[in-house]
């Protein structure tokens, strides 16, 4: 029986070069590996997943947010400005109050792509 190492691996090498030379030419740009890197890096953090919950609901100011989430505003703008600075959400000032919401449609699929597959069985 194999180890756990060895499961993860082919038990003969066998490189097959018309395979190998699709998937080179099919590679994401540098760029586009460190942008998906960053989203992916962002998202790992559970504070800003509950944010990007809530705002996947409705658009919502700081406060109701913090208010909602048991945060204080500081920690909730440090988040949203994370988020922010990786085009995940918006945000929009309406007089004193700063509105934020999922940056776009494409957001919000990611969102709802990443919950429904945790509850596929």
């Amino acid at each position: 029986m194999p180890t756990k190492q060895e499961a993860d691996r082919c038990e003969v090498v066998m490189v097959h070069p018309e395979i190998v030379e699709e998937m080179k030419k099919k590679q994401l740009p540098a760029e586009t590996v460190a942008g998906l890197a960053e989203i992916f890096k962002v998202l790992g953090d559970s504070s800003r997943i509950k944010i990007m919950h809530l705002l996947s609901l409705k658009e919502i100011c700081v406060c109701d947010l913090a208010a909602a989430l048991g945060m204080s505003q500081s920690a909730v703008s440090h988040q949203l400005r994370v988020l922010r600075n990786v085009r995940l959400v918006k945000h929009r000032r309406v007089g004193k109050s700063v509105f934020y919401s999922l940056d776009d449609d494409h957001i919000e699929t990611l969102f709802e792509q990443g919950i429904e597959h945790l509850q596929h069985t």
